[in-house]
C-alpha cells in the first residue's frame, strides 16, 4: 500500500502506533514496526533521558525497521528536561518523532537540524494549521473518540478529518476511534493518508499491560469510557472504572468550585501505572478509547495489522466498488 505517509515515513503500511504513556516500550514498538507499521516508543515513560537512550538501543536490537519516539510536551508540577529527551532522540538517529501537547515550534530547529521528521498530534483544525505553519512534516488529527486528551471542541472524526483535509497540505494521519480495516478505508476516503491507533495496540499480545486490562477492553462496549477533568478544561477519556466514576461524582458535587486538589490522589499517575502492571482494573486511572467497543480479542500486532490491511483493501475493492454501476 502506498500513500504520502508510507513514502514520508519509509514504512510498508500507513499504520502508526500512537504514543501511550506507560505502554510505549521497545517490545510493542518493535512488534508494530516489524509488522510493517511504525512503532512508537514513549519518551516520558522512561524516567530519565539516559533511560530513553537505553530503550531506543533495546528497540534497535529487536527491529531493523523504522520506528519513532513520542515526546508529549505538557505543563508539569515537576520540571521535565524536554530538551535533553529531544537531544537523545536526535543522537540516536531516530527519523520520526511524534509530538503532542504544546506547540513543537521551540524544538523544530533541533529536530530539523538532525533530519528528524516531526508528526504533530492535533485535536483541532486550527492547531493542525499552526503545526503546518511551524514546519512539521505531517499531522495526526485526533478526533473526539480518542483515548487520552481529545481537546475541548468535541469534534468526531467524521467531521474533523474532512475539515482538516480541506485546508491542510502536508500528509495527515487519522487518529482516535480507529481499530478496523473498514474504518481505515473510511479515513482514507475522508482525506487521511494513514491511521494512528493507540487502544487497538494496547489490546495486543505484545502490549506490556496486564492481560486483565486487555480482557476488560475486549469485553467493554463503546459506552464504557469516561470523560474526566472537563471542569478543569483538560478533558481526558479513560476506561470507565470505579475510580473514574468517583472522579465524575466529585466533579458534579463541586460544580463551579471544582479544583484539581479534590481528585489529585485519585488520579495519581503512579496509581494508574501500577494498575496497568498489576491488572487491578480499579487500581487507578488508565486510558482507553471508544474503539474498545469494536475490539473483542488481543492478538499479535502482526495479526492486527494484517487483518486491518486485508479488510481495508476488501472494503475498497469489493464493498465500495460494488455500489458503482457497471
Amino acid at each position: 500500500m502506498k500513500t504520502r505517509i508510507t513514502e514520508l515515513l519509509g514504512i510498508q503500511y500507513p499504520i502508526v502506533q500512537g504514543g501511550m504513556q506507560n505502554v510505549g516500550y521497545a517490545e510493542l514498538a518493535a512488534a508494530v514496526s516489524n509488522a510493517g507499521g511504525l512503532g512508537i516508543i514513549t519518551a516520558l515513560t522512561q524516567p530519565t533521558p539516559e533511560d530513553l537512550d537505553k530503550e531506543i538501543k533495546r528497540c534497535k536490537e529487536m527491529t531493523d525497521k523504522p520506528f519513532g519516539v513520542n515526546l508529549t510536551i505538557l505543563p508539569t508540577i515537576k520540571p521535565v528536561p524536554y530538551e535533553e529527551y529531544a537531544r537523545v532522540i536526535c543522537e540516536n538517529n531516530i527519523t520520526v518523532v511524534e509530538t503532542a501537547g504544546r506547540n513543537p515550534e521551540p524544538f523544530m530547529p533541533l529536530f530539523e537540524g538532525a533530519g528528524v521528521k516531526v508528526v504533530h498530534k492535533c485535536t483541532s483544525v486550527r492547531h493542525a494549521l499552526k503545526a503546518e505553519k511551524v514546519g512539521v512534516a505531517a499531522v495526526s488529527v485526533d478526533g473526539f473518540e480518542c483515548a487520552g486528551h481529545p481537546g475541548e471542541d468535541d469534534i468526531p472524526n467524521l467531521v474533523l478529518l474532512p475539515a482538516a483535509a480541506k485546508v491542510i497540505k502536508i500528509p495527515m494521519l487519522a487518529s482516535g476511534g480507529i481499530g478496523t480495516g473498514a474504518q481505515m478505508a473510511a479515513c482514507l476516503a475522508l482525506g487521511a493518508d494513514g491511521i494512528n491507533m493507540g487502544t487497538r495496540f494496547l489490546a495486543s499480545k505484545e502490549s506490556p499491560v496486564h492481560d486483565n486490562m486487555k480482557r476488560a477492553i475486549a469485553e467493554a462496549s463503546e459506552l464504557d469510557t469516561a470523560l474526566i477533568f472537563r471542569p478543569l478544561k483538560n478533558t481526558a477519556r479513560v476506561f470507565k472504572n470505579a475510580v473514574a466514576t468517583r472522579v465524575n461524582d466529585i466533579e458534579r458535587e463541586k460544580g463551579p468550585d471544582m479544583k484539581f486538589d479534590y481528585i489529585q490522589d485519585l488520579v495519581a499517575g503512579v496509581k494508574g501505572k501500577a494498575a496497568l502492571t498489576s491488572g487491578e482494573i480499579d487500581g487507578g486511572i488508565w486510558t482507553s478509547g471508544m474503539v474498545q467497543g469494536l475490539i473483542d480479542s488481543y492478538p499479535s500486532c502482526a495479526e492486527i495489522i494484517d487483518d486491518i490491511i486485508s479488510e481495508c483493501v476488501g472494503t475498497i475493492n469489493q464493498r465500495l466498488a460494488g455500489f458503482l454501476n457497471d
